[in-house]
């Protein structure tokens, strides 16, 4: 009997160890799966945390010169106007003497620029240092291609900038095939309205006052890249030997003119050359030769001139 009560307080208190280890277990694992589930919420929250930070520095390593654009006191249109910088090794193709193409809409401007060859890769609105962060907002070219005074043509990069301000300095960084940046000062001055940038002035200041045997003629020119132009209508005066033209060109580079084998002068020292030419007859199209000097070294070109001679009728 008493064997037989021992041995149940054996059993007995067996079962209450075995029970209470077994409580003991199942806390123990309820509280490091909640270790886990805080541990994981925070590493959650770091990575998110880092997410943010990272989001939040593209979106500030980038310029912010662009988005703070000011509005141009012009109104919109199409102008052209003076490019200038602060170096001779940064400059337009000598094709446009100095000057780009500005287009100004809701007050927002931007300049069309032809670099002189594809040295320049990328432009940058802003520091060289700024231009080598992370997401900073370059300016890729477009290829275009420009047409000397002499014939030649070649590709060349073009540019399209946004314009902060006129008439003042402004950064603009670039980047050559070197892969090396460099700091430059840049501005934008002088906006003409595109289209009265290519007449020149001696055309109109001779529409007044006309003589007698004295006509305002539509004249075309062909010849040379396109690019330059001369006054149309242009003064032409009814003479004994035949026709004095006025040639007005849309350059100062031009320094004389050979007509029939004859050698004139501008008439003019400043502004672009006007020339004063004799003909014989202007019933047809007429070949004459000009020089200019825009390019490094002087040119003969050879251009035809065509009168509309009905309104001399």
């Amino acid at each position: 009997m008493k064997k037989s009560f021992l041995k149940l307080m054996v059993t007995g208190i067996a079962v209450t160890f075995i029970l209470s280890a077994c409580g003991k277990s199942q806390n123990q694992s309820i509280d490091v799966t909640s270790e886990q589930e805080v541990v994981t919420e925070e590493v959650s929250q770091e990575a998110s945390s880092e997410e943010v930070a990272s989001e939040e520095s593209v979106a500030t390593s980038g310029d912010s010169t662009s988005a703070d654009l000011e509005k141009l006191d012009l109104e919109d249109g199409i102008y052209s106007v003076e490019f200038n910088t602060d170096s001779t090794m940064f400059h337009v193709n000598e094709v446009y003497d100095g000057r780009g193409i500005l287009t100004v809409k809701d007050g927002i401007g931007n300049i069309h620029i032809v670099m002189p060859s594809k040295n320049v890769v990328n432009l940058y609105l802003g520091l060289a240092e700024d231009a080598q962060k992370e997401g900073a907002s370059l300016l890729d070219p477009s290829i275009e291609q420009v047409t000397y005074d002499d014939g030649l043509t070649e590709d060349v990069n073009a540019f399209d900038v946004p314009v902060p301000c006129l008439d003042k300095e402004f950064d603009l960084a670039l980047i050559g095939t070197k892969a090396k940046w460099y700091d430059h000062r840049v501005s934008v001055s002088n906006p003409t309205p595109y289209e009265e940038a290519s007449v020149g002035d001696a055309g109109q200041e001779e529409t007044g006052d006309l003589g007698e045997n004295e006509y305002m003629v539509p004249v075309s020119l062909e010849g040379g890249s396109g690019k330059s132009t001369i006054d149309s209508p242009t003064k032409v005066e009814v003479t004994e030997n035949g026709y004095l033209v006025t040639i007005g060109w849309s350059s100062p580079h031009y320094d004389y003119m050979i007509v029939d084998g004859v050698k004139y002068l501008p008439v003019n020292t400043e502004g672009n050359s006007v020339f004063e030419i004799e003909f014989k007859d202007i019933s047809s199209p007429v070949t004459v030769i000009a020089d200019t000097t825009a390019m490094s070294k002087p040119h003969e070109i050879e251009y035809t001139l065509t009168f509309d001679m009905s309104v001399m009728d």
